[in-house]
């Protein structure tokens, strides 16, 4: 053992008391956590992009913002060409559409007010891609304490979602589907609510609402659950029951209490199945008020067929007196 002085003695136990303390201290601190992921910020609604890219291309005169419910939204807004107008048209896209999609919503909302009627089309919020929602995933840990001995973890709720989905599951019966249609059926209510009220400061005599696609399920659907007394007709166009929604077109449409066009393209056979059996439900309610516009598709003369689509709603919605 090499000789130490004296002297220096007290200033080697100070350096090894030291260096123990530091190594006590640093086994006693937590090593430092991984850093969070920075969350991330919800992503718009396709419909509020939509209702962007709108106020960017139509006309600021025909822009309305109204307020339904918690949401803010566009409509649009064109009076009648006259001065003594017959009402007004409040039209509900389909699902993917917007409140000025090339396919009937543009074309009725610009050509009706020449008949006399004010078109207001509108913006609606997006709903659950009207499928089965998504089930809660469960965390990594209730993963691991769930597992089963064959080592399977989290993944079977994400199978079990998938499966039920592929047999056609009513989602009815799933966790968080009748809450969600009744979350999606309050925003859409809410702006259908609002633009009623907007058609009433225009002194409307008539308010009409028209439905496209999905949108005429959603109208049709309104009607029935709130009977507005606002609210003297119904257009529905190629109307369609969004997938996994009660009830469907078929038992809603035909016993609503208010004049309704039932306007649907004869081209497909399933089209034709769904408008018969229309039909026969409203023989059967005795419902004098229901009527069918039947149509045929013009594959590549999109203005024609869209200029015939116009002629029939206008001529249910302001019926010309017969001769004599």
């Amino acid at each position: 053992m090499p000789f130490i002085h004296r002297s220096a003695l007290p200033a080697l136990c100070l350096s090894l008391l030291f260096t123990s303390a530091f190594s006590v201290q640093a086994a006693d601190e937590p090593a430092p956590s991984a850093e969070k992921p920075a969350e991330r910020q919800p992503l718009p609604e396709r419909s509020q992009e939509e209702a962007n890219a709108l106020e960017r291309q139509v006309p600021q005169q025909e822009q309305q913002q109204l307020q339904g419910g918690s949401d803010s939204f566009l409509a649009l807004w064109k009076p009648a060409n006259s001065a003594e107008p017959e009402g007004v048209v409040i039209i509900v896209p389909g699902a993917g559409e917007s409140a000025d999609w090339p396919q009937a919503i543009a074309p009725l909302r610009h050509k009706l007010p020449d008949a006399k009627w004010g078109t207001l089309s509108l913006s609606l919020p997006d709903v659950n891609v009207d499928t089965l929602p998504p089930r809660a995933l469960e965390s990594p840990k209730a993963a691991v304490d769930t597992s089963s001995k064959d080592g399977s973890t989290a993944a079977k709720p994400i199978e079990q979602a998938a499966s039920a989905e592929a047999e056609g599951t009513d989602p009815a019966v799933v966790p968080g589907a009748d809450e969600q249609d009744k979350t999606d059926a309050k925003r859409i209510f809410d702006r259908i609510d609002a633009a009623v009220a907007f058609a009433q400061t225009q002194s409307a005599r008539s308010v009409v609402l028209l439905g496209h696609g999905t949108g005429a399920w959603w109208a049709a659907r309104y009607l029935g659950e709130k009977q507005p007394s606002q609210v003297q007709k119904l257009v529905m166009v190629a109307g369609k029951t969004p997938a996994g929604r009660q009830p469907n077109l078929q038992q809603l449409a035909p016993t609503l209490k208010v004049p309704t066009a039932d306007v649907f393209y004869q081209d497909g056979a399933q089209e034709r199945k769904h408008a018969l059996e229309r039909a026969q439900a409203a023989k059967r309610a005795k419902n004098d008020g229901y009527k069918q516009v039947s149509l045929k598709t013009l594959p590549g003369n999109s203005s024609t067929e869209q200029e015939q689509l116009y002629r029939r709603v206008r001529g249910w919605l302001s019926p010309e007196p017969k001769e004599g």
